[in-house]
């Protein structure tokens, strides 16, 4: 059984520049929770809850989830103040509830809330996909998106774990 791990897809991520490829990346996310709840998985939302001044402050705009994802009432909200969302929440003694054979993750953005939840989900010794088109951030200043997403996925790929890493795109998800 997996469990999906849906970081910061909230409406504040639409301020700034565009986010690479957003639409597709929404799209194969709404795919992947279909398939995890049709197997009887779990999708777990990572909601970030940013500071009074910030764009994801919560009850304002940004912080609710974008309009266009799937989500049910069977899904897990899981709050977080940190890049880390299992620094200061309870999604470790969630996942440990649910008890997943690997945990799925995707998300926004590529070079922070996501690649901290990867490298917290390979420290707390889970299985670990990182959905390798699931994942987006706009251009940095000395590198374009889809050189930051194509980075971190291969970074990804390389890290010591106690368990298993590795890296998928959603066809090969969905296929398997």
């Amino acid at each position: 059984m997996d469990a999906l791990i849906v970081v910061d897809m909230q409406a504040g991520l639409l301020l700034g520049p565009p986010k690479h490829d957003l639409p597709g990346v929404i799209a194969r996310i709404n795919q992947l929770a279909a398939m995890v709840r049709e197997r009887s998985g779990k999708v777990v939302w990572i909601q970030h809850c940013g500071r009074p001044d910030d764009d994801f402050a919560p009850r304002t705009p940004g912080w609710s989830f974008l309009p266009e994802l799937d989500r049910e009432q069977t899904d897990i909200v899981v709050p977080k103040t940190l890049n880390d969302p299992f620094a200061g929440t309870d999604l470790k003694a969630v996942l440990d509830g649910i008890k997943p054979d690997r945990i799925l993750v995707a998300g926004w953005a590529t070079d922070f809330c996501v690649d901290a939840t990867v490298r917290s989900a390979v420290s707390n010794d889970y299985n670990v996909v990182v959905v390798g088109d699931g994942h987006t951030l706009n251009d940095r200043p000395h590198l374009d998106a889809p050189g930051v997403i194509r980075h971190h996925n291969w970074v990804w790929s390389e890290l010591i774990t106690n368990r298993s890493i590795r890296i998928a795109d959603t066809a090969q998800l969905l296929a398997e």
